[in-house]
């Protein structure tokens, strides 16, 4: 899948591409603002959900990103959208950092949704969940991705509990944010940008890149983050093309 000569949109993955942990990437501040000056409309995706919304917006501020509330869109959040269109009742198994951006679970639950709740992933919260599903109620995921890196090393992320959940209960769960067309289509649905058009940037050969071909966004692969050597000879998933890191990946899309 080839990059459009002039993106007529940017979308950006954060965690391993901005920023490892409270650090930003070397380059990737002067870089931002560098495609910004260029014009193309930027949207933020990330797949984390253990912090709202707010407390990202923060921390990346606090690096000093030039980035608004409004241009980042979250699993978390896109998961809620979901359950209110739906009308759910849902039984939640998720971080308490998140627990007020979601809201309470419900007594009576028609559904089981999880993200990522790091060390809150007790047995009792797990077994809860699954006797839930035995009871026949759906699994829906925020997100599956298998890690993600912290500044002391790589940590296993909410996508190794769905794996275990569905194993049980002998189910399938339905993911909300990336790789799912919709997350990736709804950021460019909200820009006016065709998936053609647009280009992704991410670290996560099959959770950013994957997800953004099989949505037909062209997607430029970052060597940071949870970038692998053996992510350049993957048998399914090729990068539009890859960048050592966000900086230069950049520099491609304004042809510097």
């Amino acid at each position: 899948m080839q990059l459009p000569a002039t993106p007529k949109a940017v979308l950006i993955d954060l965690a391993g591409v901005l920023h490892d942990g409270e650090v930003a990437i070397p380059g990737s501040v002067a870089a931002l603002a560098r495609l910004r000056a260029s014009g193309p409309p930027l949207h933020f995706l990330t797949n984390t959900t253990r912090s709202p919304r707010s407390a990202v917006v923060a921390l990346l501020q606090r690096l000093g990103f030039d980035i608004a509330a409004g241009e980042i869109h979250t699993a978390a959040l896109a998961t809620r959208d979901v359950v209110a269109h739906r009308g759910l009742r849902p039984h939640y198994l998720i971080h308490p950092a998140i627990a007020e951006e979601m809201g309470p679970s419900h007594p009576a639950p028609d559904a089981v949704v999880i993200g990522d709740a790091g060390p809150h992933f007790t047995f009792e919260r797990l077994n809860a969940a699954f006797r839930l599903l035995m009871d026949g109620l759906p699994l829906i995921a925020m997100a599956r991705n298998r890690y993600f890196r912290e500044p002391d090393g790589l940590t296993l992320d909410v996508g190794a509990f769905v794996s275990a959940l569905e194993y049980a209960a002998g189910g399938r769960a339905e993911v909300i944010g990336k790789p799912a067309s919709p997350f990736f289509l709804a950021a460019l649905e909200a820009l006016g940008v065709a998936p053609p058009a647009a280009v992704l940037i991410g670290d996560d050969l099959h959770d950013d890149i994957g997800g953004a071909q099989r949505a037909g966004i062209p997607a430029i692969l970052v060597r940071t983050g949870k970038y692998r050597p053996a992510d350049e000879t993957d048998p399914v998933v090729r990068p539009a093309h890859v960048a050592t890191d966000f900086a230069a990946a950049v520099d491609t899309i304004l042809g510097l």
